[in-house]
This record gives C-alpha cells, sequence and structure tokens, in this order.
C-alpha cells in the first residue's frame, strides 16, 4: 500500500524545519552543519529534496541567494505543532482531544511538575471563557 500524503510535517522535515526556525534564512550549507552538528548527517541532494518538500506542503520559501538559494519558514512553529497534534487527535483518538489528554495522563507520561501548569493553563481558560 502506497504511503499517504500528507501536510503534517515527517520527522526529517521537522528536524529540517527546526533549523529553518531558528534563523531569518538558511542555505542548504547552513542546513547541512547544523543536522551533522547534532549528529544527524545528511547529504546535500536530501535536504534539497527536503526543502522542496517543505516548499510544496508550503511550510518554506526560496530565493535566490549566491549560487544557490537562502530558505526561510512560512508556517509558524507554533502553527505546524497544533497542526501535528491535530493530525495524532484525528488519527489516533477518531478526533478527541480529551482521548488524546486521558492517554497521556493515564500513561504517566505528563510530570507532575507538567500536570501542575496544565492546571494553571486550565484555570486561565476558564477565566477567558
Amino acid at each position: 500500500m502506497a504511503r499517504r500524503k500528507t501536510k503534517t510535517l515527517t520527522e526529517l522535515e521537522l528536524e529540517i524545519m527546526r533549523v529553518v526556525w531558528s534563523k531569518e534564512e538558511v542555505t542548504v550549507e547552513d542546513i547541512r552543519r547544523d543536522l551533522e552538528g547534532r549528529g544527524k548527517p545528511l547529504a546535500l541532494p536530501s535536504i534539497r529534496t527536503m526543502l522542496a518538500i517543505l516548499q510544496e506542503k508550503g511550510y518554506a520559501a526560496r530565493r535566490p541567494h549566491g549560487r544557490g538559494f537562502a530558505y526561510r519558514a512560512l508556517v509558524r512553529r507554533e502553527d505546524a505543532r497544533e497542526s501535528i497534534v491535530r493530525d495524532v487527535i484525528e488519527r489516533a483518538f477518531d478526533g478527541s482531544a480529551l482521548g488524546l489528554v486521558a492517554t497521556l495522563m493515564s500513561g504517566e507520561l505528563v510530570s507532575k511538575g507538567e500536570v501542575r501548569k496544565v492546571k494553571d493553563l486550565i484555570r486561565r481558560r476558564q477565566g477567558s471563557a
């Protein structure tokens, strides 16, 4: 069965976008160096391919820069995170955000400190409703 195309970022696309988000503009070489520095080396042609996919998905744009291109983010990191979470909620929890939260809480994936912060978020949300 063919892999479904998704507007959501794959793991590798997310790695590359982390580099793009970290600066105003980046080159393919900037991305290669950053990934290599984090122990995730990737060949330049692979990076170029991933950037083309990110452009197609609407996450990045390029402009001529020297003999190559400079890339910048078109989607904010926060918006990409929300898109990823929405995708997980739809695919794994049949559209139920409560299902996601219940799984996080029952699986002890959230620390006690994080639970306190979540309670603060809920209180603030209730206060603004």
